[in-house]
């Protein structure tokens, strides 16, 4: 009879939950894809394929159909006879081997492409989903809503012009306001600007810029700019990015000579012997997050410093207008401070 080897168990207990989060992943498991082609409809799938055509050709790039093929999560016979259909529903054409969207098949890709950014803002606005689920949850909600539905979420936002990510949102008309900014890798040393858009997509350059905890509508400054390595401070921070990183932030040059002071900061840089008045919370911190932030005290002009350090690293509790309260790193780095 074989002995009992924790060790040995530990690792195929580890194993196989690894096996259960490939399987079951929320949106991108195996289970989910399967059962994503399973169900998918025709309209799911078409829809899909104006969208993706709609940004190969906004960012200048031509695609194929080998290349559609392997960007869509579908069945390629599925595929095939989508695009049948849409050619015959004048939605795309082919120019050589290249397919293009017509003028019907761009207003109709502009219409999911509004509802897919106006549910991220509702997400990122109205509800407490982490950010990296705003992308996926997004792409189930865009194939589900109705004209009047959208028009309705759109009221009930404000109708708002950007998502959370920056990118414009498309009007009723399908006109869009412009992004404002070049990519990063092309400021030069000492330019100092604002982060106006971040980009979700590839998602393992996004979740490299989350890591950082780089926040849109940061103020910058760049101190180092070559082949290997993209370099700013912003906060009272120092980020340092390898340049194909750099090239997901869209930054808006300030003309006008702007002074950024040393000594702002980010509240989770405070230290134990040092005491800051808050300057504001960051655009990164929004709906209620922001508002319970606000309730809490977290006002411009108030006195804040450290109350009790976590042994075990957070939450650090911090005292403010008397009272002690608890915020973990990433609900403090979202606090702007001035330390005195």
């Amino acid at each position: 009879m074989m002995a009992y080897n924790p060790i040995t168990a530990l690792v195929l207990f580890f194993a196989f939950s690894a096996l259960l989060f490939l399987i079951f992943r929320p949106v991108k498991g195996w289970f989910w894809i399967v059962k994503k082609n399973f169900n998918s409809n025709e309209k799911i799938i078409i829809e899909d394929i104006l969208k993706q055509l709609y940004h190969f050709e906004n960012s200048g790039n031509k695609v194929d159909m080998k290349t559609l093929v392997q960007v869509l999560d579908f069945n390629n016979n599925r595929i095939v006879e989508a695009i049948k259909k849409m050619t015959i529903n004048d939605l795309i054409y082919f120019e050589s081997d290249v397919l293009k969207l017509t003028e019907t098949g761009r207003e109709y890709a502009l219409r999911i492409v509004r509802v897919h950014r106006l549910w991220e803002r509702y997400l990122a606005d109205r509800t407490g989903f982490s950010k990296t689920e705003w992308h996926d949850r997004a792409e189930l909600m865009e194939h589900q809503l109705s004209h009047d539905e959208t028009e309705k979420l759109a009221a009930h936002l404000g109708n708002p012009k950007y998502d959370p990510h920056g990118d414009p949102i498309p009007t009723r008309t399908g006109k869009m306001a412009q992004v404002k900014g070049v990519e990063l890798p092309l400021l030069a040393v000492n330019t100092i600007g604002r982060i106006t858009h971040i980009e979700d997509e590839p998602e393992v350059i996004y979740k490299q810029i989350l890591a950082e905890n780089i926040h849109i509508g940061s103020f910058i400054r760049v101190t180092e700019n070559n082949a290997t390595r993209i370099v700013f401070e912003s906060e009272g921070e120092e980020f340092k990015l390898a340049p194909i990183v750099a090239a997901n932030l869209t930054v808006a040059p300030i003309e006008k000579e702007v002074v950024l002071e040393d000594n702002i900061a980010r509240l989770s840089s405070l230290k134990e012997d040092e005491s800051a008045k808050i300057i504001g919370i960051s655009k990164e911190s929004r709906g209620e997050s922001r508002r319970r932030l606000l309730d809490l005290g977290f006002v411009k002009g108030a006195d804040i410093k450290i109350d009790l350090l976590n042994p075990l690293g957070e939450p650090h509790a911090y005292l403010i207008k008397g009272t002690s309260i608890a915020l973990r790193k990433n609900q403090a780095s979202k606090i702007l401070i001035k330390k005195v």
